[in-house]
């Protein structure tokens, strides 16, 4: 019998443990993740930062999805990179030498149309962002809190966004 195919993939939980809301303790996630068949599930930081392998079928997403809600009654949305795409995540960053706490990225279920990049042209000041893919860099010289571009950048309303430091960490993680 020869080794079981695996892959590597980062999942990105939308929306918990914000301001106290839905939340989910990542120690019941792991446990709850490992029990429905992933292997060497890590979780990074309380906002819903999972890394974890799988059978290369597995519509990750889905399955996690199904996993929070069976647990713990969450419809939460999830996003899915597998290893090689987060690779490339990282490599792609347009914003190379920006303050790590000042770039952010936003990763999307779906690349935007080209009617949906257009609609978002407005003048930000200094804070700009660049669409690769399915991702959307943002660049934040006086940092998210402070964000004009965040709330009103309709790009990014059904994205989860993680902040560079976040990012890299996730790369350490999934690298083996």
């Amino acid at each position: 019998m020869g080794a079981r195919a695996i892959m590597r993939s980062v999942a990105l939980l939308r929306g918990v443990n914000v301001g106290g809301n839905r939340t989910i303790a990542m120690a019941d996630l792991r446990a709850w993740l490992l029990a429905s068949g992933f292997d060497e599930v890590r979780t990074y930081i309380q906002s819903g930062n999972v890394v974890l392998e799988h059978a290369p079928t597995l519509d990750v997403a889905a399955r996690v999805r199904e996993v929070i809600l069976a647990q713990r009654g969450l419809d939460v949305p999830v996003i899915v990179r597998d290893r090689a795409e987060w690779s490339a995540v990282v490599a792609a960053n347009p914003y190379r030498g920006v303050e790590p706490t000042r770039l952010h990225v936003s990763f999307l279920a779906v690349a935007p149309d080209a009617a949906a990049r257009a609609a978002a042209r407005e003048d930000w000041g200094a804070e700009e962002y660049t669409v690769v893919g399915r991702e959307v860099y943002l660049h934040l010289p006086e940092g998210m809190g402070r964000s004009v571009m965040v709330p009103r950048l309709a790009l990014i309303k059904e994205a989860t966004t993680r902040n560079w430091n976040t990012v890299l960490a996730l790369e350490d993680l999934a690298t083996p």
